[in-house]
């Protein structure tokens, strides 16, 4: 069997040539910069409902914002400006986004980020947005424990999903709840929380955390 000889060539309306090494160069610098390096997508939800034609602080540019109302989840890409704005998207439209309007979801999971980007939005207890701190009885817990502040991913009932013969320790809550951890995970994945004011076990991985300020 004879060999088979490759040749890279170019081919134009009215000719076919070999390409040279010198075209091979300049085909391969050109490819390279038209590579779009990806932001980092990072996902937010809406703490407030926002007009920008209404409340846009920028009245010339405010067509070029995003709207949004309360719970809607907004996928952001790259930092924000020096004026305070994400650029995001969100129901099939793009723009910039007040950060002073919405609060970043931590999650690192692709697989997460992906439920939540098909989800799009997150249920809003105004009394918990934006999150302060609301223990019920904020005197029974000792000092020395490290209080969390967590978001639920996805509604939860013990008396379905948990894993656990005696589920009624556990607290059920529903996808969007703010929920404030008291001490370390257990040998089992679950954490004691604060739900509204009612106590018990919650699962770790319904969970993620959600910063303070």
């Amino acid at each position: 069997m004879e060999p088979r000889l490759e040749l890279d060539v170019l081919i134009y309306p009215d000719e076919v040539r070999l390409a040279s090494p010198e075209d091979l160069r300049e085909w391969e610098l050109e490819t390279a910069s038209q590579v779009s390096i990806p932001c980092t997508l990072r996902l937010f939800v809406a703490l407030y409902p926002y007009n920008p034609a209404a409340m846009s602080p920028n009245h010339e540019t405010a067509a070029e914002e995003l709207p949004f109302v309360p719970g809607q989840i907004i996928k952001v890409f790259g930092d924000k400006d020096s004026d305070g704005f994400y650029h995001g998207e969100s129901g099939g439209l793009s723009g910039y986004v007040p950060s002073n309007m919405v609060t970043e979801i931590p999650v690192d999971d692709e697989h997460m980020k992906r439920l939540l980007m098909q989800q799009g939005f997150l249920p809003v207890d105004n009394t918990d947005f934006p999150f302060s701190p609301d223990l019920s009885d904020v005197s029974s817990i000792s000092d020395d424990v490290v209080v969390q502040r967590m978001i639920a991913l996805f509604d939860y009932d013990p008396w379905e999903s948990s894993p656990n013969v005696d589920s009624d320790t556990e607290l059920g809550f529903h996808s969007g709840d703010i929920i404030y951890v008291l001490g370390d995970m257990d040998q089992d994945g679950f954490y004691y929380g604060d739900v509204h004011g009612r106590r018990g076990l919650v699962p770790s991985n319904f969970l993620q955390p959600l910063p303070w300020d």
